[in-house]
């Protein structure tokens, strides 16, 4: 299966070998097996299929070699992850010794284990559970990445920079996959429309906690209030960036930015098969 306009340096754009992924996670061969059009495949609508080939989308980096993380924390697809670290390079083409801040990294600890598979950066990831920082840092020390990755908590909900940033800080950029949605009841609405547009009325078809799926007021005050605290601290990034779901979001963005004295604020395109999105990113 062939994922449509990933970054041209994505190792997945070319499809899925599974015969390959099998290889590398022998828990995928259950799940793989050929649909009503003769294509080999897995069930998209089953969290364990999806789960099992994306631990082996992760294996299949030479560096990597364990993903461990709980069925209630969200399964972060690897090919769109990857894209994201991959245009985060272009932006960073002329910079060395790359230093990223990942802002809510999760459980999965996703973007940390990509950046150093591919590119050989170093890390600061935050987040607000310390659950998930436990298994973040049990991921770290089982693909012995602790030299790499440094983990720092987020204490207040409301805050996403303050709280993080050291005088000392500073980084090539920040990297951001924030909440979509402005409450659980939003989330568990959207979640169900998932699972019946996949033909699955009886399971959830992904998991994801309320830090990783929510914030009061939603996308658009998560991305506003980041923008305002990257203000606060403004020669500790070169570039402030994050990935934006909803296109609306963007202009109201960049009018906001200007007033706080953004000198620059780009607009990049991704597209994971039907799925569009975009990377914003802006420094003072």
């Amino acid at each position: 299966m062939k994922e449509k306009g990933l970054h041209p340096k994505n190792n997945f754009n070319k499809g899925y070998d599974f015969d390959a992924l099998i290889l590398v996670n022998p828990l995928l061969k259950g799940f793989v097996a050929k649909n009503q059009f003769d294509t080999v495949t897995i069930d998209f609508s089953n969290p364990e299929a999806v789960r099992e080939l994306n631990k082996a989308l992760l294996f299949s980096f030479e560096k990597i070699s364990c993903w461990n993380f709980p069925a209630k924390n969200l399964c972060p697809p690897i090919p769109g992850r990857l894209d994201y670290i991959h245009y985060l390079a272009d932006l960073l083409s002329s910079e060395e010794n790359i230093k990223i801040l990942d802002i809510g990294t999760g459980a999965t600890v996703i973007y940390p284990l990509l950046g150093i598979a591919t590119y050989n950066w170093n890390f600061v990831a935050t987040d607000i559970d310390i659950d998930s920082l436990d298994v973040a840092q049990d991921i770290m020390d089982d693909n012995k990445f602790d030299s790499k990755i440094e983990l720092r908590q987020q204490l207040k909900e409301e805050q996403i920079l303050k709280g993080i940033l050291k005088d000392d800080d500073s980084f090539s950029a920040t990297m951001c996959n924030p909440p979509f949605y402005k409450s659980a009841e939003e989330a568990q609405g959207a979640n169900g429309r998932k699972s019946r547009n996949l033909g699955n009325n009886a399971i959830r078809n992904f998991a994801g906690n309320n830090n990783e799926l929510w914030y009061v007021g939603g996308e658009k005050a998560f991305l506003h209030n980041y923008l305002y605290e990257s203000s606060l601290f403004p020669k500790s990034s070169k570039w402030f960036t994050s990935l934006v779901s909803k296109k609306e979001n963007v202009k109201s963005l960049e009018k906001s930015s200007k007033k706080l004295g953004v000198q620059e604020f780009k607009i990049i395109p991704m597209h994971q098969g039907n799925k569009v999105t975009r990377i914003v990113a802006w420094r003072f």
